[in-house]
């Protein structure tokens, strides 16, 4: 197996402290958002192979062009068979210090379908307003090592009515109003209609008055003052009153589908996706929002957020039920003094030490260490500590 060396991304929502204190390194003073764990090609890993199978990696090569070289010996047949010749999916350390962009994911189809329109079209890859980067869809699932927020599909209209209402604020009561009298589906995509493709000058107005609405209420309602002070005048604010907020405590996760609305608010967590940069975003973003593509692609339906709580088995392995197969959640909870617990699998699999001192193999792992396990190697972990577990399905 192979300790993994991972780049962190300095997104300007990213926590200043929340990454560098699990790692045990000092705060740099400027954002750590992710620590990216796989073969994405924006920032792959770096591994060391020291193993005698197979050919030596040399030192700090990216592991994409290692599973390039020998995609079957590193994946599996099954898992190349089933995804082809490239790792399905990404795990990252998430930190958000501030809110991310209210957005949205397509299905496999619509993923496709999109992406071969801008390609026909000649759309460059790194322009601003091209909508789909690749041709895959981006399910993925948030597990909260510390408090969680964020919001999470769409909520009941009556219950977003009622919020409405009990601000106060008169540009807000024709929103209420249709939530009132339409239909679930025709309400939430008139009003999420409405408040994207409003003045903008406006649409501002409105949001200065929902946040000082919001600060006199407080409770629940300072939600939406918060988000207003890192987007102030951003239609994102009255579109996130229609979503669900959800509070995660450690060990609870989030899976977000194709179509449902979302949002990161704070806290720190591992999160596992489909290898996809396909985001269509709603709000709270100086980013370009394609508002037409992200109406053929939202499921306009209230939603209950689901929050997972993970699947104990007779192995000690807790797992992360979701319906996709690019990914597998896992995590053990690790005793001194317990038998190893056998991982070998015939799938890739990354390991991330979130805990304690753990030890995979003969390499020991301290919070914030990684490493790559191929397919059909070898692996025993023990220690006293957490360990999250990512492979396929294959």
């Amino acid at each position: 197996m192979d300790r993994l060396s991972n780049t962190v991304r300095p997104y300007a929502w990213g926590s200043t402290t929340a990454i560098p204190a699990l790692l045990g390194t000092a705060p740099t003073g400027e954002p750590q958002a992710e620590m990216w764990m796989g073969a994405h090609p924006g920032a792959p890993s770096r591994i060391t192979r020291t193993g005698a199978t197979g050919p030596a990696a040399p030192a700090g090569q990216p592991l994409t062009d290692v599973i390039a070289a020998d995609p079957a010996r590193e994946l599996g047949a099954a898992t190349v068979e089933k995804f082809g010749p490239r790792l399905p999916f990404l795990l990252k350390l998430l930190a958000a210090g501030a809110p991310l962009s209210l957005q949205v994911h397509p299905d496999l189809d619509r993923a496709k379908a999109g992406f071969a329109d801008e390609e026909r079209r000649g759309v460059p890859i790194d322009a601003a307003h091209r909508t789909y980067k690749d041709a895959n869809h981006k399910p993925e699932l948030i597990c909260a090592l510390t408090p969680f927020e964020g919001l999470c599909g769409f909520r009941r209209p009556l219950e977003t009515a009622a919020v409405m209402e009990d601000l106060g604020v008169d540009s807000l009561k024709p929103y209420a109003d249709l939530l009132r009298a339409q239909p679930e589906e025709a309400a939430l995509r008139e009003v999420l209609t409405a408040v994207l493709t409003a003045d903008p000058e406006e649409m501002a107005d409105t949001v200065t008055a929902v946040a000082d609405a919001s600060q006199r209420l407080g409770g629940a309602y300072a939600l939406y003052a918060r988000i207003a002070h890192h987007f102030p005048g951003d239609a994102g604010v009255v579109a996130a009153m229609l979503l669900n907020p959800v509070r995660l405590q450690p060990g609870e996760a989030l899976f977000l589908g194709a179509g449902v609305p979302h949002a990161y608010l704070d806290g720190l967590g591992v999160e596992i996706m489909a290898n996809s940069d396909n985001v269509l975003r709603c709000g709270l973003t100086p980013k370009h929002i394609d508002v037409p593509e992200l109406l053929r692609v939202v499921r306009f339906e209230a939603t209950d957020p689901g929050i997972l709580r993970p699947e104990a088995s007779p192995s000690g392995e807790e797992v992360y039920a979701t319906p996709v197969d690019e990914f597998r959640l896992s995590r053990f909870d690790l005793s001194p003094g317990a038998a190893p617990a056998d991982l070998t699998a015939a799938t890739p699999q990354i390991l991330l030490c979130t805990a304690g001192a753990t030890e995979a193999g003969d390499l020991g792992l301290r919070p914030g260490d990684s490493v790559f396990v191929p397919a059909g190697e070898e692996v025993r972990v023990s220690g006293s500590g957490t360990l999250f577990r990512a492979t396929v399905v294959a």
